[in-house]
């Protein structure tokens, strides 16, 4: 009789503990596979663990530190978005996370990563797009410079004619580029813009 109900306690205690853990029976048998070993990592730990090993380390990505005083932005999805195309087009160009920062943070100082059109009194000039690039001095029509991908091609192949630049202060690679009236505004935005490049660039 006690072996009976030890044997029976010992299978309500297993039922029990196998529906806190969110697993079903189904004829006796546990209707999920069994681990390989006791810790082995659930799905959960297993995603997080594949997540971990994909996500680029934003401190790489600012090689010689950071200049100044740096600035943050929360983004709407739409900004998020428009990093996420300035990612895309540095890849298809076959440049690395060190270029998409560059071309972050200049979006973020030109635009905030927002595609702008013409802002009437408030432009400068003729400049539109994330990069403020401007028309009537040859970046391109207003159709290409409020165009993701060719305003970060447009702007990375100017990048490519700076020799050195991945050696450069952000700020000056982005100036030499941009040749913008306040060249130093460009490093505030180095951190954020690491930080985006590291979350996306896997994703």
């Amino acid at each position: 009789m006690t072996t009976i109900i030890s044997r029976t306690l010992r299978t309500s205690l297993r039922n029990t503990a196998l529906g806190i853990a969110g697993l079903t029976l189904a004829g006796g048998a546990i209707a999920a596979p069994a681990l390989a070993a006791d810790h082995a990592p659930t799905g959960v730990q297993a995603a997080a663990v594949a997540s971990a090993s994909s996500t680029v380390d934003a401190k790489k990505l600012i090689p010689n530190g950071v200049q100044g005083e740096q600035s943050r932005i929360t983004l709407t999805s739409e900004q998020t978005d428009n990093a996420k195309g300035i990612i895309a087009a540095t890849k298809k160009n076959g440049m690395d996370e060190r270029a998409a920062v560059v071309a972050i943070a200049t979006a973020l100082q030109e635009s905030k990563l927002e595609n702008l059109g013409h802002l009437g009194e408030r432009n400068d000039h003729d400049s539109q797009g994330l990069f403020q690039q401007r028309p009537s001095s040859g970046w391109g029509t207003v159709e290409q410079i409020t165009d993701v991908e060719y305003s970060t091609t447009a702007f990375l192949n100017g990048l490519k004619q700076v020799d050195g630049w991945q050696d450069m202060p952000l700020t000056q690679a982005a100036q030499t580029v941009q040749v913008s009236a306040y060249p130093d505004h460009y490093a505030q935005w180095e951190t954020q813009a690491a930080e985006i490049v590291a979350a996306h660039w896997n994703s």
